[in-house]
């Protein structure tokens, strides 16, 4: 028996899909199953008797999607033969448009992650988002993957989304240049005292020989203990993740089971084959951690005792495979759930860290539409985030209520004079791009949730 496994990252979603043991092909169904007696018979009465000749094409595809809907499971989805060429361009090298992964949660379209570097990151786009139009198209009733067909576009060209975020009431409106989006996922830098980071932003074809040789690097620059940073991972290919869980986890240890719906389970254990590292190791993670990664910082942490660091992880514990049909669409569905070594599911629960550290509030700060002028005497929920943004970067904007006033306006027109944009008191264009530039710039200068983690890497080399 052998052992199938297909884990994308696919166009907008996130998908964790393995199947152990041998690929399943579509059955034929005989006209004779009664329980399918009402569809034929809804189909034979439409196809001739309705007032119009209707496309059969479209009727089964909503017939699928009709069956999908109701199992109210947002991994479980038709793809028709355009989405599923689009699914199929995600995994490639790269592919263009504004770089994030979303899901349909609650009836609703949700970002997963951005991707880091993209131009949804640089927009501000946060894990749970609900983004509620494209262009003006509303995207209520859509699947995740008939949003994406919106959402993605050719380089250079842009996109209008309406976003709402978790504690505020109005939505915003979000202007995004796409962008070739290139699947680089590997990336190290050396910190002071020779403790090493090395962020990992998702699993793709070459991520686990990314990551071997980024720690031989490091290591070759006298690395005493490194900092895993997952956080923003939005999953990816499964036999990667387990490349990189078996950097970690000794031989023949746990790193993830897979229990069936008549309860059977599938255990998976490490590769490893040269050991637990010799140097401590600090696993970051945050809500953007989801599925593959966190099936690595499960691992970690139950199998090989490394600490993680951070807030609690995203939460999706099902394992998704996918149905070919030869007209070139599919079928994804859930098959059942992935458990950590200990046997716990965390399924919308999440991965809680040993050590939670939440980033300061201004880190999570509304996107600033530069289009809108955000003038004296005004009110709004994207005013408000412009006065908090200010207070963060040590100016004096006044009450933080929403309201552009006098003081909000001298605050304005200092900013603008230390960036040297021209004095105008309003927040528009130049200067709502130079204020979010510049929390942006003090969130990774201040990077608690890191400082921790390099905190914790010391005190084990302190043992």
């Amino acid at each position: 028996m052998g052992i199938f496994l297909l884990i994308f990252l696919t166009a907008g979603i996130t998908l964790l899909a393995l199947t152990f043991g041998d690929e399943k092909q579509v059955q034929p169904i005989s006209r004779e199953r009664q329980e399918f007696e009402k569809l034929y018979s809804t189909y034979d009465t439409l196809n001739k008797d309705y007032y119009t000749d209707i496309d059969q094409d479209k009727i089964i595809d909503g017939a699928i999607k009709g069956m999908i809907t109701s199992l109210d499971d947002p991994y479980t989805d038709y793809m028709d033969e355009k989405q599923a060429e689009s699914f199929h361009e995600n995994i490639s090298s790269s592919f263009e448009g504004i770089g994030a992964e979303v899901q349909q949660k609650d009836n609703q379209i949700t970002i997963v992650s951005p991707i880091k570097g993209s131009p949804a990151e640089r927009a501000g786009l946060k894990p749970r988002d609900v983004v509620l139009s494209v262009d003006g198209k509303s995207l209520e009733g859509m699947s995740a993957n008939e949003a994406v067909l919106l959402i993605r576009g050719k380089k250079g060209t842009k996109v209008n989304l309406s976003v709402l975020r978790e504690g505020n009431t109005q939505p915003i409106k979000v202007s995004i240049t796409r962008d070739t989006i290139p699947i680089e996922t590997v990336y190290a830098k050396m910190l002071k005292d020779k403790i090493a980071r090395i962020q990992v932003t998702s699993f793709s074809e070459r991520t686990g020989s990314e990551l071997e040789k980024s720690m031989k690097e490091m290591q070759a620059q006298g690395m005493k203990g490194m900092v895993l940073d997952l956080r923003q991972n939005p999953g990816g290919l499964l036999d990667q993740a387990m490349k990189i869980a078996s950097l970690f986890v000794p031989k023949d240890e746990v790193v993830f089971q897979v229990e069936y719906r008549n309860g059977k389970k599938e255990i998976a254990k490490s590769q490893n084959t040269g050991g637990k590292p010799e140097f401590p190791v600090v696993v970051l993670v945050d809500e953007g951690s989801a599925s593959a990664s966190e099936i690595v910082a499960a691992a970690l942490s139950e199998s090989a005792g490394i600490p993680l660091v951070g807030v609690k992880t995203y939460g999706k514990g099902t394992v998704q495979t996918t149905e070919e049909f030869k007209d070139g669409s599919n079928v994804k569905f859930t098959m059942a759930k992935w458990l950590t070594p200990e046997g716990n599911w965390i399924h919308k629960k999440g991965i809680k860290p040993n050590v939670e550290v939440k980033l300061p509030e201004y880190a999570n700060l509304p996107f600033i539409s530069p289009d809108k002028k955000l003038s004296i005497n005004n009110s709004s929920e994207e005013i408000k985030a412009g006065e908090q943004m200010l207070a963060a970067l040590g100016y004096k904007p006044g009450t933080v209520d929403g309201f552009f006033d006098k003081n909000l306006q001298t605050a304005v027109k200092q900013f603008q004079k230390d960036a040297k944009l021209q004095q105008t008191g309003a927040i528009e264009g130049k200067t709502t791009i130079a204020l979010m530039d510049k929390i942006r710039t003090k969130i990774q200068n201040n990077d608690v949730q890191l400082n921790k983690a390099v905190e914790t890497v010391k005190k084990e080399l302190a043992k």
